[in-house]
């Protein structure tokens, strides 16, 4: 009778005896005990039709119709329709991530507008197309540094966002160079210094000051410098998820590397380029090629080997179908929405942390835990917490007068509890 069992105990013992171990502990010896996965409680195995039946009880004990002004680093925002319709298609949806040279011309151009749109929106000269996220872009844009300035060491404000400088973290201790952090540094032989505008506590931020032979590197969001004048930095990266892309459970997203020309060869990834053919007509290509595939290991500039381009490819998408216009709108109102949520809290006696501030800002609520858990009681996801006493409050152009009216409304009946 044929065994539809995939794997029995005599395939194990085999494959154990080929790697020279007896057990399957004993070939997991090697991590820690405490980091090793526990049993799940799965319980009884379910046929299909009750498999179904049971996740669809526990689906229905999720709750999403919150009212979110969470941010930190992911915005729920505006996206039309059209950006899923057309990447769904059978043309771009692949499991197969496009990088070499043999990509199609109409992969080739979307790398090339998206590129273009990223500098004209951040006034840079060269853009490449696309790293993981926003975290990556910001550690990679460190080791660029590192490189043109042949420093190893670097200054990041402790206002980044908090996940962007673990990634940081972990980058540069592989890569042995010095991570100072703080408020300031008066040290002179960095690579470069590091800032956030807006930064995790929302608040725009002044590009620090330079010496003559360090490079600033500027992490931004793009959307606030729709409307106002973006970072003259040297090299400026981000994340583009507020460009048309879904919250996705936290990714997958599309990190970016701008940066000035003559720093150009120093990109990690790639630059698609456009030229003209031997027939007089319009032709893309990879311009610059320098993953370890593609140029000796020690010369090559990052081992990236995905570049994001469904990702970069809706981010285009959505700027294409919102415009120029359309884009000013949209920043405009989430402006607008998020000074007129904080002048509200502040006549109701909440504290506002910032001075200048985009469409996120810190409140003082007096107790975080409490004010928070409030509010999601009341149906409003408030915030995320800073600290004890601190919230960040997110606010997008999605926002109507009535929904923000609910927030006043809650928030006014947390303070008389407060008090």
């Amino acid at each position: 009778m044929y065994n539809f069992e995939a794997l029995n105990k005599q395939d194990r013992d085999e494959m154990l005896l080929s790697v020279g171990v007896k057990s399957i502990d004993e070939l997991f010896e090697i991590i820690p005990k405490e980091a090793r996965a526990m049993d799940l409680p799965l319980g009884e195995p379910k046929d299909e039709r009750e498999a179904q039946k049971y996740l669809k009880k526990l689906s229905s004990l999720n709750k999403i119709d919150y009212l979110c002004f969470l941010g930190g680093g992911a915005r729920k925002r505006y996206i039309p329709s059209l950006v899923s319709d057309i990447s769904s298609r059978f043309e771009f949806l692949s499991c197969y991530t496009p990088y070499q040279a043999e990509i199609s011309q109409g992969t080739l151009r979307v790398m090339y507008e998206f590129q273009s749109l990223i500098c004209t929106l951040l006034n840079q000269d060269v853009s490449n197309a696309s790293v993981y996220d926003g975290a990556t872009a910001s550690a990679e844009s460190i080791l660029m540094a590192a490189r043109l300035k042949k420093r190893n060491k670097v200054f990041v404000y402790d206002d980044v966002n908090p996940n962007y400088l673990e990634v940081i973290k972990t980058y540069l201790w592989a890569n042995d160079i010095e991570l100072i952090t703080g408020k300031e540094c008066f040290e002179k032989d960095l690579c470069a210094r590091v800032y956030e505008s807006p930064n995790r506590f929302g608040e725009l931020k002044e590009m620090p000051v330079k010496s003559s032979d360090e490079l600033i590197i500027a992490i931004v969001d793009i959307l606030p410098f729709v409307l106002f004048e973006p970072p003259s930095a040297d090299i400026t990266v981000g994340d583009v998820q507020s460009l048309g892309i879904n919250l996705n459970f936290g990714g997958a997203y599309a990190g970016f590397i701008a940066c000035k020309d003559a720093y150009k060869r120093q990109l990690p990834g790639r630059i698609s380029g456009k030229t003209i053919d031997k027939n007089g007509k319009t032709a893309y290509c990879l311009t610059l090629q320098a993953r370890e595939q593609h140029i000796r290991r020690e010369k090559a500039t990052s081992n990236i080997c995905s570049n994001q381009a469904l990702v970069a490819f809706c981010t285009n998408l959505y700027l294409r179908k919102i415009g120029k216009t359309g884009l000013i709108e949209i920043a405009n109102r989430s402006f607008k929405n998020a000074h007129k949520l904080a002048d509200k809290l502040k006549k109701l006696g909440f504290e506002i942390n910032n001075k200048e501030f985009y469409d996120e800002f810190t409140m003082n609520t007096g107790c975080s835990d409490k004010f928070l858990a409030f509010m999601k009681d009341k149906g409003i996801l408030a915030g995320l917490k800073i600290d004890k006493n601190n919230v960040l409050v997110s606010v997008s152009e999605l926002f109507d007068d009535e929904e923000i009216g609910q927030y006043i409304s809650c928030a006014e009946k947390f303070s008389f509890i407060r008090i």
